[in-house]
């Protein structure tokens, strides 16, 4: 994990990154993926997203994003709120849409920024409020705590930190 994590710093850390993240639900479970190099241990699960680079709208960024990351191509609906994720030396501000698969096939894919030997994408999940609320707090994405059923991820406004 110490390899993961040195190279998760080199590209992410003491810097504010901008990033876009898909919330998407199907059959009352939520697509999540697992990082290392992230968190406190060697998994930290959250919903697809990443990086938006210059030039590139948040839907296109998120459209990219969720097709390099899960294969899946989709419809980017409405911004549901802002988060910002602050575990230093990252620093991110999220902004979170909902989404919808209109095409490809959910498979675990790469981080283009990260080298082949160096990913740290390790699993593709589809997961219950109830399998996420299983897994240690410190090793999902702390949106999941403000939520008892899926449902409630579409009440949460605004700014989050």
């Amino acid at each position: 994990m110490e390899k993961a994590r040195e190279e998760v710093l080199k590209l992410y850390g003491n810097r504010l990154r901008l990033r876009v993240c898909g919330i998407c639900i199907e059959d009352n479970k939520v697509l999540m993926l697992s990082h290392k190099g992230i968190g406190q241990t060697d998994s930290f699960w959250c919903p697809p997203g990443g990086g938006a680079q210059f030039g590139e709208t948040t839907p296109q960024a998120l459209a990219r994003e969720f097709q390099e990351e899960t294969g899946l191509v989709i419809e980017v609906g409405d911004l549901l709120f802002v988060n910002e994720f602050m575990n230093p030396p990252l620093h991110a501000l999220e902004l979170f849409f909902e989404v919808k698969i209109i095409g490809g096939k959910a498979q675990l894919g790469t981080d283009p920024e990260m080298q082949a030997s160096q990913q740290i994408i390790q699993d593709l999940r589809w997961m219950s409020i109830e399998d996420i609320h299983q897994l240690p707090a410190v090793e999902v994405h702390t949106l999941f705590q403000r939520c008892q059923t899926l449902q409630d991820i579409y009440q949460l406004k605004g700014y989050l930190s």
